[in-house]
């Protein structure tokens, strides 16, 4: 899969799942992604500075195989500019909860999100998983919206942020 870049035309995303060589990208992705929206994640930006580049790699590796957890990116050569992971639940196996979905500012609106999260449902369903699940932060109307626009369905659960105490998230789903 590739995305274009929108209004420039010329810069195109290869979207496909991380493999070992990726992880000091992905870290600086990472980085890049709690420093500019640090409610969306279940980290602080200080704690993955903090994290030893083995650890990455570690993460990264386990991730590029198997069919428990992946992670998708969007590789334009060079920095690395959207990321959106999934993972099974042993709660319902015909489950894919999508986590830590972003896109760099500049290449919002370009498709990317969409494309990232057809990578996860395509593997998902490689897996005999035919639904997916994520959870958006309640106030955070521009992510709802465009996950609505990908055909996600607000369940009408609320849970409690696992981080932050005073936020709630909604969960929304939509099959593979």
């Amino acid at each position: 899969m590739t995305t274009d870049m929108g209004s420039s035309g010329s810069r195109l995303a290869e979207i496909r799942r991380v493999r070992p060589e990726d992880a000091a990208r992905t870290r600086a992705l990472r980085l890049e992604m709690l420093a500019d929206a640090p409610l969306a994640f279940l980290e602080t930006l200080a704690d993955a500075a903090a994290r030893p580049h083995n650890e990455y790699a570690a993460r990264i590796a386990y991730t590029s195989a198997g069919s428990r957890n992946a992670q998708f990116i969007a590789d334009p050569g060079g920095r690395l500019v959207g990321h959106a992971g999934g993972t099974s639940t042993p709660d319902e196996p015909g489950l894919t909860v999508i986590y830590a979905v972003y896109v760099t500012p500049t290449w919002r609106g370009s498709g990317l999100l969409g494309e990232l999260i057809d990578g996860v449902a395509a593997w998902s369903q490689a897996c005999g998983r035919p639904e997916l699940l994520l959870e958006v932060v309640v106030g955070n109307d521009r992510a709802y919206r465009a996950y609505q626009r990908l055909g996600f369905k607000d369940t009408g659960v609320r849970v409690p942020h696992p981080t932050i105490p005073a936020l709630t998230e909604l969960q929304m789903r939509r099959p593979a």
